[in-house]
């Protein structure tokens, strides 16, 4: 076989291929074989058919046919070793030549992974936000235990932001009640919100036993962002009554015996999580830097496909969230226009960062080993809630195990990269991330292995 490549442009090539006809005939006789297990022949046990027998009843152009589509595949995957190609989708093959006992020749285009000359990425510089955990952070967390304890009592009197309510509610349509637009004996929080627009409003002065309607717009369903008529009814209303935070309530939910225990706690399990916020946003801090100096060429069909898959993958998450795109855009002040060129820029530059640190593992010869990849099976099926075993099972079963280890060398790419880099805070202090632990704490010099490149990875 003989194979020559073409560059069409930076991502995209042409394969020209000659398969003399004589290595045409494994294939050949596989298709003989075949098509002696589909027909039957007076005279002949199934598949045991000569191919002259064959040729007669079916016809030789069949069995060419047939042998064709079984050796392309492989010739295609051939020659793109022999040229040392990475394709990135599925090639557009046509046959330019084929007769038989003569030649095949076929080209196939297809987009390829572009070649890229890595700057030096040791003492990349980048800046982050410095860690700050004010008084008010520590008490909103201590607030919200405290809420987690409180008790409600009925009050007689109308409701206010902050009370509990039980409440019936039903939206209706010309009159008609909408088909799953009633609710009975729920409770809720006025001033919570992510409700019905207008509900905490309506409910803010009601009382036992008081009733209002008021104009909305449902949030899911059929008829989502159709205009409604909510009728909302109060059964009882109810005032939050909080625990004092003390030493006794410190008992009760931690495992701390005073108060000022549990606040220290509260403190450090607050800095733990601003610094993997902080590790999170050093890492795109310096991939950005790094970006910056690579011209990485695009293939736009991997472009369009992947903006279209996250385009279809919010549209999901806000259906399963009851909002509408409108709704969202308008939340976040934003026009099509706006939202669809950030989109378009986030994604050129994730599948540059894809590229940049495919190649920073190829050069610096990164592996993964079989506890590595059980721990990651492990780590993606419970950030998607299954079962580790089906996860597993499924990944397997489907081949996406390359993928998996994929994802383990960008991650060991990238930690390699920000740990090279020279990162500061805003104060002007240097950031530490060789020796930061996946629960956000700091190891001791000479652990920062393996842990500490999972926890840049995690965050």
């Amino acid at each position: 076989m003989k194979s020559a490549v073409e560059t069409l442009s930076p991502t995209r090539a042409k394969l020209t291929v000659e398969v003399p006809f004589e290595e045409l005939k494994p294939s050949l006789d596989a298709a003989y074989k075949k098509i002696a297990q589909q027909i039957n022949v007076p005279g002949f046990r199934r598949g045991k058919v000569p191919p002259s027998v064959i040729d007669r009843q079916v016809g030789r152009g069949a069995v060419l046919d047939e042998a064709i589509n079984d050796a392309l595949p492989k010739m295609y995957i051939e020659a793109l070793q022999e040229n040392s190609l990475q394709p990135l989708t599925q090639p557009e093959i046509e046959v330019t030549k084929f007769e038989d006992n003569e030649a095949l020749e076929f080209t196939a285009e297809v987009d390829v992974k572009p070649e890229i000359t890595l700057p030096s990425y040791d003492g990349l510089e980048a800046e982050v936000e410095a860690i700050e955990i004010t008084d008010a952070d520590v008490e909103e967390q201590v607030q919200a235990l405290r809420e987690r304890f409180a008790t409600l009592n009925d009050v007689e009197r109308p409701a206010a932001e902050g009370d509990f309510v039980v409440l019936d509610l039903r939206a209706k349509r010309d009159g008609e009640v909408l088909e799953g637009a009633e609710v009975s004996g729920m409770s809720y929080q006025v001033g919570r919100g992510g409700m019905l627009d207008g509900l905490d409003e309506a409910l803010t002065g009601m009382s036992a036993g008081d009733e209002k309607t008021f104009s909305s717009q449902l949030v899911g369903g059929d008829l989502v962002g159709e205009d409604v008529d909510v009728e909302v009814a109060v059964t009882q209303v109810q005032e939050q009554e909080l625990p004092e935070f003390d030493d006794e309530f410190a008992q009760l939910a931690s495992e701390f015996d005073t108060a000022e225990e549990l606040t220290a706690d509260v403190r450090e399990r607050l800095g733990r999580g601003k610094r993997l916020e902080q590790a999170a946003a050093a890492r795109d801090a310096v991939l950005e830097k790094l970006l910056d100096q690579v011209e990485v060429p695009l293939p736009e069909t991997m472009v369009t496909d992947e903006l279209n898959a996250r385009r279809q993958n919010i549209e999901q998450q806000l259906a399963m969230a009851g909002i509408t795109m409108e709704k969202y855009l308008e939340d976040e002040k934003q026009t099509v226009e706006e939202f669809e060129a950030d989109l378009d820029r986030r994604v050129r530059e994730a599948v540059a960062a894809q590229f940049i640190l495919d190649e920073v593992a190829k050069t610096a010869e990164l592996g993964v080993d079989q506890n590595e990849l059980s721990q990651h099976l492990v780590r993606r099926a419970q950030q998607s809630g299954q079962d580790p075993q089906e996860f597993a099972n499924h990944m397997f079963e489907h081949n996406h195990i390359p993928d998996m280890v994929q994802e383990i060398l960008r991650g060991k790419a990238l930690a390699q990269i920000v740990e090279s880099a020279v990162v500061k805070d805003s104060n002007g202090a240097p950031v530490e991330l060789k020796l930061l632990l996946p629960d956000g704490t700091i190891g001791e010099p000479g652990a920062e292995g393996d842990e500490a490149a999972e926890a840049t990875d995690e965050a």
